[in-house]
């Protein structure tokens, strides 16, 4: 016969659950919503602000003409990166055409340069349109661009219940930004 679980107190303390804790209190301000816009006209945006930072401080992997590539602060996987318009807008049916083509082709060379990187084996890529479907920040549109290889999804996560980023951000950055062509 089991022992009954003992009730969780007040102080946050009770039955162990036998899951192992990586600490990542840097993902709290994504948790809480912090410089997350409400709406498509409200508050400072992170993909408004990244532009004006430092390529290094901001992650920014490439600037285009209309948009830009950058590394994904909560990444999925390592070397996920997001492809995202300069102009604050929410939609993708909002984007012109110009704008969608540049996007378009950011995401075509996003793909060959971590192939060219890291040997991805395949890529999950895509918007999240609303809050409803997923997307983190609704308000700026940006599409994900996430790199998969055979035996990603193992037993880490779903046993070990834990995520493995083999590199620092800023290092994948400075991989990603060097082989990026310098005709785009």
């Amino acid at each position: 016969m089991s022992q009954p679980e003992e009730p969780l107190r007040q102080d946050g303390i009770g039955a162990p659950d036998d899951l192992d804790r990586l600490w990542t209190p840097h993902r709290m301000a994504y948790i809480r919503g912090e410089n997350k816009p409400v709406d498509a006209t409200s508050g400072e945006c992170p993909f408004c602000r990244i532009p004006t930072l430092a390529d290094d401080e901001g992650l920014v992997v490439h600037r285009g003409t209309l948009s830009y590539a950058v590394l994904n602060l909560y990444p999925y996987a390592p070397g996920h990166l997001m492809v995202c318009p300069y102009r604050h807008i929410a939609d993708y049916t909002e984007t012109t055409d110009e704008e969608a083509a540049e996007i378009a082709d950011l995401t075509r060379t996003a793909m060959r340069v971590i192939r060219a990187v890291s040997g991805a084996g395949g890529f999950n890529i895509g918007m999240n349109q609303g809050h409803v479907a997923g997307a983190g920040i609704a308000a700026h549109l940006h599409q994900h661009v996430v790199p998969r290889w055979p035996g990603d999804q193992n037993f880490m996560p779903i046993i070990g219940r834990t995520k493995t980023l083999p590199e620092l951000l800023g290092d994948t950055r400075a991989l990603f930004a060097r082989a990026w062509p310098a005709s785009d």
